[in-house]
């Protein structure tokens, strides 16, 4: 598994990091949405998916609720745990996933995820990790929270 790159000297970034790297994947391999449902402000929460597309105008509003984000993300994390991987989920998703950039402007955040990578399946294909997310954050008195995000954006370097 990765370990965070930043540290105690660096608490909001080191707790952005935990909550959209380590805590995200690990309760996504075990299908496990109460380890990750406190990690958002449900009342601002909404969701755009570029769809993998450069052109905004095929964009869509696919979670206008945090609640149609949890059934997506449940169905997504139900089906991986029925795949056959080769591999171990959580340490290839770890390695598909890089967290470098946090901009932090006061008690609001913006952290883009990226997927770079494969994970190898028992039928000796790939299930190719390749897209990036933006995660709009507030800093609440209960910590960082995510307010919402853009999902499956173009992977750019």
């Amino acid at each position: 598994m990765k370990q965070n790159p930043y540290n105690e000297q660096d608490a909001d970034r080191c707790e952005i990091w935990d909550m959209l790297v380590s805590r995200d994947i690990n309760a996504y391999c075990h299908a496990d949405w109460s380890k990750v449902e406190n990690d958002f402000v449900t009342s601002e929460f909404f969701a755009i998916n570029a769809n993998k597309n450069p052109d905004p105008s095929r964009w869509t509003l696919s979670f206008p609720s945090l609640e149609l984000y949890r059934d997506e993300w449940l169905r997504q994390a139900l089906h991986s745990q029925q795949t056959e991987y080769a591999e171990c989920l959580e340490e290839a998703i770890h390695r598909a996933t890089t967290l470098n950039e946090i901009t932090i402007d006061g008690d609001r955040a913006l952290a883009r995820k990226q997927f770079n990578g494969a994970i190898k399946r028992r039928d000796n294909e790939n299930e190719v990790l390749l897209w990036q997310t933006l995660y709009y954050l507030k800093r609440t008195i209960e910590g960082w929270k995510i307010c919402g995000f853009t999902g499956y954006l173009p992977y750019t370097q």
